[in-house]
């Protein structure tokens, strides 16, 4: 996996279980403070769209995984 898939997986998951971890209606509820670290993932990713420059994915290419690009359907 390259670097971007990397961060885009690990960011949907922690996004996902921030979610369940922090909806009241959800087996696995913990606390709603936990849809602050939902709204913290969201935005990285949306200043990552803007700027084209994301921490993880530095920290990924410096622990070995090979930098990619978005690949695109023609």
């Amino acid at each position: 996996m390259t670097s971007w898939q990397i961060t885009r997986t690990v960011g949907g998951t922690f996004i996902l279980l921030s979610l369940a971890l922090g909806a009241p209606g959800s087996p696995i509820f913990h606390s709603v403070n936990w849809l602050w670290f939902t709204a913290f993932v969201g935005a990285n990713f949306l200043q990552s769209g803007f700027s084209k420059w994301c921490l993880m994915e530095v920290i990924m290419r410096k622990l070995g995984a090979r930098p990619g690009e978005c690949q695109t359907q023609p």
